[in-house]
């Protein structure tokens, strides 16, 4: 069993995690453009290209909702550092390993409740 984190731990991983939040914002508002409803005017755009530019948009959107889940994520990790209840597992409540949280620190499970969850 992994023992609790130190304060040098929380430290870096609360570091890494609004770290993680900037960089996900900033994604968010770099594609926010590409999810913009595609011009119909086939004038100025050819079939193709607009085919083309609306599966880009579709990619686009899948990309925001992946990256929003990602931060609420990370988010829901900040408030549980500031709650006390970071690092813990949210389903065995036994402390989660420094490595896991190093790799990904928004994790709510320690490996072997992840493992049980997965199909």
């Amino acid at each position: 069993m992994p023992e609790a984190l130190t304060q040098a731990q929380l430290q870096e991983l609360t570091d890494d995690l609004r770290q993680l939040a900037c960089e996900l914002e900033d994604q968010l508002h770099r594609i926010d453009s590409d999810s913009q409803p595609v011009e119909l005017d086939q004038q100025l755009v050819g079939r193709l290209s607009r085919m083309d530019a609306m599966q880009q948009q579709q990619m686009a959107r899948a990309s925001q909702t992946h990256m929003r889940a990602h931060l609420s994520r990370v988010r829901r990790a900040l408030n549980d550092l500031d709650s006390g209840d970071f690092g813990y597992c949210q389903s065995c409540d036994e402390p989660i390993a420094f490595a896991r949280l190093k790799i990904r620190p928004d994790s709510p499970l320690c490996v072997q409740c992840q493992q049980k969850n997965e199909p």
